[in-house]
């Protein structure tokens, strides 16, 4: 990922106040700013409450900030139409579609003819590991499979952004390094920007091209840390041996008040 690619989302001072039962206000993120290039996977970590999710809607468009601007490529995010795919920790198949229409799902209700939407869903099965199980249903797949027919509902329509809110955290160890490994060699394939809400700290450090680290509540961008490890040295298995990552999850544990003991 180089600087000098196109911006395609950029937060501008973006606040989000709501008004609580006490009829007091609570502000969950105040001037919230950083720009996400195309290609770059961001990732955005924060102590628990300090507005992630809220962040997250905000950007997908599901709510309207109390103050600020999303841009999509340029577009306010409310002039924009399916410019996210947004992948929850949930994997939320439908257990009544199989693995193939529930990857078509989205190309449904975009209006996409079935014979194009098959195809599109029939390549992505192919390429990234799960021909043979098109007709499974939900209910004989494993967690990481689930994940992963999720991820591919999410590819399937081209998003120009992707949002990946905690994606592996109900997986077991194995298996979740086993899918980022896989969701970080698909993302570099197809070009994807992709924005990863994570607790991970490892995790983020080892997807990730920069991680923003939010405060807590309300939730302010604290700073801003270009990983710096070759994406060849990235996988899951192999980064740990790297000094950067060492320097990096100290640095950042420590900016979110985790002190370790010497």
């Amino acid at each position: 990922m180089q600087n000098s690619q196109a911006t395609v989302l950029a937060a501008e001072n973006v606040k989000m106040t709501f008004n609580t039962d006490t009829s007091e206000e609570v502000t969950a993120i105040s001037n919230i700013g950083f720009e996400l290039k195309q290609g770059e996977i961001l990732g955005i970590v924060g102590p628990s409450g300090c507005g992630k999710t809220t962040l997250f809607n905000i950007i997908a468009g599901l709510q309207a900030p109390t103050a600020g601007t999303i841009l999509v490529n340029g577009n306010r995010v409310q002039d924009a139409s399916g410019h996210v795919g947004y992948m929850l920790q949930k994997d939320l198949l439908l257990p009544w579609r199989s693995v193939i229409d529930n990857v078509i799902l989205g190309l449904q209700v975009r209006g996409i003819a079935a014979k194009e939407s098959k195809t599109i869903a029939q390549n992505l099965i192919n390429a990234y590991g799960l021909k043979g199980f098109e007709q499974a249903y939900p209910s004989a797949l494993s967690g990481g499979m689930r994940q992963r027919v999720a991820f591919m509902r999410t590819l399937a329509f081209s998003p120009d952004v992707i949002l990946l809110d905690e994606p592996f955290s109900a997986l077991d160890s194995q298996t979740r390094l086993l899918l980022q490994a896989d969701v970080m060699r698909i993302i570099r394939e197809r070009n994807c920007s992709v924005v990863l809400v994570t607790h991970d700290v490892g995790e983020a450090i080892t997807m990730c091209d920069r991680i923003v680290v939010i405060t807590s509540r309300p939730g302010r961008v604290k700073s801003v840390h270009t990983i710096g490890i070759d994406p060849a040295l990235r996988h899951p298995l192999k980064i740990r041996k790297q000094a950067r990552f060492n320097e990096l999850y100290e640095m950042i544990w420590d900016e979110l008040g985790i002190q370790f003991a010497a």
